[in-house]
């Protein structure tokens, strides 16, 4: 049988790959298929989810073996088959090619060809620019400046002498007691 695959990414809009493969290709081939198709470095860390409908990841299996404390067995790419974890039309896979930013492509297997075989993996399709394979380590790290201010609860209104109407303002917080009771309670 043969599989192909529809590869698309939540960074770019129009990027699409489409790759047909022997279903007892191993997973370390696809993966070769993949980066060859984008043009991406072999040398980076990788892995393939199996997911859920929802892109719930499931099963993973990595590029080398690795001490993991996952709930699943963990699996090799080059000793895994794809018919081994994928046998319907539709699965849902994630193939994260940068593992540190956990950025990845989208993948589903759209069609299953009997009767068929391949020697090797192939490309059939290609559309638009893939995205940058790592991210900066300044990109990775930035985080977007919070800025509190007055209106940081969303009330311009919001004075804090207003706490001590609420009754807040009868607690006392000296050297000798933490809290004094109120009476009333």
């Amino acid at each position: 049988m043969v599989y192909k695959f529809t590869l698309l990414s939540d960074e770019v809009d129009n990027f699409v790959r489409i790759i047909k493969i022997d279903s007892e290709a191993t997973f370390f081939e696809l993966h070769d298929a993949i980066l060859d198709s984008v043009k991406y470095d072999k040398h980076q860390m990788s892995s393939f989810f199996i997911c859920s409908d929802d892109w719930e990841k499931g099963q993973e299996v990595t590029l080398i073996e690795m001490d993991s404390s996952s709930e699943y067995d963990i699996l090799v790419m080059d000793q895994t088959k794809l018919d081994e974890l994928i046998s319907e039309e539709k699965q849902k896979l994630l193939y994260v090619y940068d593992v540190v930013a956990d950025r990845a492509f989208f993948m589903e297997l759209t069609e299953i060809i009997p009767g068929q075989s391949l020697d090797k993996p192939a490309c059939i399709s290609t559309k638009g620019i893939a995205p940058q394979q790592l991210m900066d380590e300044d990109a990775i790290f930035a985080s977007p400046v919070l800025t509190i201010d007055e209106n940081f609860y969303g009330d311009e209104e919001f004075d804090i002498e207003e706490l001590d109407e609420e009754g807040f303002g009868d607690m006392n917080f000296d050297d000798s007691t933490l809290f004094t009771e109120d009476p009333k309670f």
